[in-house]
């Protein structure tokens, strides 16, 4: 399984990080069956991110030829909509529109990353999953119409907003389309990744590395819907 964990102009390092480092322990701990790489629609480049100039290396393009499951992360940066700033705030230099999660976001829109993504959710052969609000990237494309998804609490509104199916859980597991809530469920979402497609041995073994114990609610389309209460 080639993993690519995709980034954009302003993402957030821990919605990065997090899910590359369990993918890739898992490669070792599977002799191989995990790759994982960082990529860009745009090809090789440093890409800043959300957090403080921080910025990582996409070593290659966005190949949907290669991927069998892309990770798409979320922004950092400030809650809000443009305009809310307060202008005495701006005048200070502390905060710029540019900072705003929801502009980040959209300036990611007007690459050719909703593209690229929208043949990635087209092609049954290759699995989506999300951090944080890296849903909201998709739910802006208009790709999660109809999809069950979650995000950042502060998101879950925008996302049920934008025609998906808001879920207030750990992970959620939507067939082809997996996402993880708030910014450090990129670890749990790696981990039941690696559940998934390569077993729970593996997965507990990676659990174990990094000793760290999974929490939250995994919720799944492919469940029986519960009677009313």
């Amino acid at each position: 399984m080639h993993v690519q964990v995709v980034l954009f102009d302003g993402f957030d390092p821990l919605d990065v990080v997090a899910p590359y480092e369990v993918l890739h322990a898992g490669g070792s701990a599977s002799g191989g069956a995990v790759t994982v790489e960082l990529v860009s629609a745009e090809g090789p480049r440093e890409v800043i991110s959300g957090t403080g100039g921080l910025a990582l290396r996409a070593t290659g393009a966005l190949d949907l030829e290669r991927a069998d499951l892309l990770v798409v992360p979320g922004a950092s940066g400030r809650v809000g909509e443009p305009g809310e700033i307060p202008e005495e705030e701006v005048g200070a230099g502390e905060w710029k529109q540019d900072q705003l999660i929801p502009v980040l976001l959209g300036r990611a829109l007007t690459t050719e990353l909703p593209e690229l993504l929208k043949q990635a959710m087209d092609d049954p052969g290759i699995t989506v999953a999300t951090v944080c609000g890296g849903s909201l990237v998709l739910a802006m494309a208009g790709l999660l119409e109809g999809r069950h998804a979650t995000t950042h609490h502060l998101g879950l509104d925008m996302l049920d907003a934008t025609g998906a199916h808001a879920v207030r859980a750990r992970i959620v597991d939507d067939g082809d389309l997996i996402s993880g809530g708030a910014v450090t469920s990129g670890i749990d979402l790696g981990l039941y990744l690696l559940e998934r497609e390569l077993g729970p041995r593996i997965a507990h073994a990676v659990e174990e590395l990094f000793a760290h114990e999974r929490r939250g609610t995994v919720w799944s389309a492919r469940a029986p819907a519960p009677t009313t209460f």
